[in-house]
């Protein structure tokens, strides 16, 4: 089986690179920038592409993969920019409708939870889509433009909408690389919200291994959550992180007002896909 990435140098993507590794398929790694993977094994092919400047036989310049791990996307961390739905939304679905036309059988996309909008609770995959904020109406609008193709040319698609990551590579304006900096730094005090939001948090390590189980399987699955289904209050989990760390700064709980395109307690319902286990 040839697995294709793109997006694979970006925080998900390396991740995902190294569950594929374990996995024994041909990798095949597509990246704006070749130099951004010049450390990675041998065994993973790279091919320096643009998606936004494609060529018609990208599809054979990947190897003609059986499966393509679409991650990549452009003007994240800004939420409310409208190039989401002005710029992004038209390349994707350009790129990703000649994948399919070229011959693509399968293919995950990563989508995101705030495609939900401000609903509160445990979301299931299974509930009407009501996003609030460009990104998530862009991502939203890609699946249905996505669904509508396959109307007409079948393919397996699974639509993974991500809740919140954290680990090793992510960028700096989240908050985990924002504490590992503070403490780094030997400051005394760390400004944060009030922190009493309940959300829906997993390591990188386990949104990649859930990615490629999910892509591996083949499946018409449709759209499913990667998280955990268990809610955790912001404060909390900042606490574990500094529990498990032996990390000493105070929290000035607060300091950041609460964000108001999200509402303050939504976490997934992490419904099982198709086959995976």
């Amino acid at each position: 089986m040839r697995v294709a990435v793109t997006g694979a140098s970006g925080f998900i993507g390396r991740h995902v690179l190294s569950v594929l590794l374990e996995h024994g398929v041909k990798i095949v790694a597509v990246t704006r920038d070749a130099s951004r993977l010049a450390e990675l094994s041998e065994a993973v092919r790279i091919v320096e592409m643009d998606i936004a400047h494609t060529v018609p036989d990208c599809f054979e310049q990947m190897g003609c993969p059986d499966v393509l791990i679409h991650l990549a996307w452009d003007g994240l961390p800004n939420y409310k920019s409208l190039h989401h739905f002005e710029a992004e939304l038209p390349r994707q679905y350009h790129f990703l409708n000649g994948m399919i036309k070229a011959g693509l059988p399968s293919l995950l996309v990563t989508g995101t939870c705030f495609e939900y909008g401000m609903q509160s609770g445990a979301l299931s995959a299974a509930m009407q889509t009501n996003p609030t904020n460009p990104y998530g109406y862009a991502k939203d609008a890609l699946r249905q433009q996505l669904e509508f193709l396959r109307s007409t040319k079948p393919f397996n698609l699974t639509w993974a909408r991500l809740f919140y990551i954290y680990g090793e590579g992510q960028p700096g304006t989240s908050l985990y690389p924002m504490l590992i900096e503070a403490v780094s730094r030997g400051d005394k005090i760390f400004n944060m919200s009030g922190g009493e939001q309940l959300r829906d948090y997993l390591p990188v390590e386990e949104v990649a291994r859930k990615i490629v189980q999910s892509a591996l399987a083949q499946c018409d699955i449709g759209a499913v959550n990667i998280c955990s289904g268990k809610p955790i209050s912001v404060r909390r989990l900042v606490e574990q992180w500094l529990y498990e760390n032996n990390w000493e700064i105070e929290l000035n709980l607060g300091y950041y007002p609460y964000p108001d395109y999200e509402p303050m307690a939504f976490w997934g319902d992490p419904l099982p896909p198709c086959s995976v286990k």
